[in-house]
């Protein structure tokens, strides 16, 4: 359990006042730092292609090992490191159900993430092509 004054405290102190970006709520200046460490983490843990497959996979809802093994396409031992980091950054929740553990993910925010992600990749991908065509057509 983190100590009163550490890094989880700034976060929790950051996440009970923040109010959407809308509103343009200022954060404590001392509590930038904690808030950009909680952001770095998150990147970290989704700076893997295979791990954003999986929240890819686990946009549509709740599923097995089995079932995220058939859309991702990698080893068992691989999914199995990758689930493991994704549950360590509290990206994923498993549960147990029988024999089989399930997952989800924790909260749809990051699906919302990556759908930024992908709409910022789509949108300077068309300015590089329309950049390379200006230098074709200059030539």
């Amino acid at each position: 359990m983190a100590k009163k004054g550490e890094p989880a405290d700034c976060v929790i102190a950051i996440l009970r006042n923040y109010e959407s970006p809308m509103t343009k709520t200022a954060i404590d200046p001392q509590q930038l730092g904690a808030l950009r460490n909680f952001k770095a983490q998150v990147f970290q843990a989704l700076a893997h292609p295979t791990r954003i497959h999986v929240i890819e996979a686990l946009a549509e809802g709740e599923l097995s090992v089995g079932a995220i093994l058939e859309k991702v396409k990698v080893e068992p031992t691989n999914l199995s490191q990758h689930l493991s980091v994704l549950r360590l950054k509290n990206l994923v929740i498993a549960r147990k159900q029988g024999n089989q553990v399930l997952y989800s993910v924790r909260d749809p925010l990051l699906i919302e993430l990556l759908d930024v992600m992908r709409r910022y990749f789509q949108r300077h991908s068309e300015e590089a092509i329309a950049t390379y065509r200006q230098m074709e057509r200059a030539q």
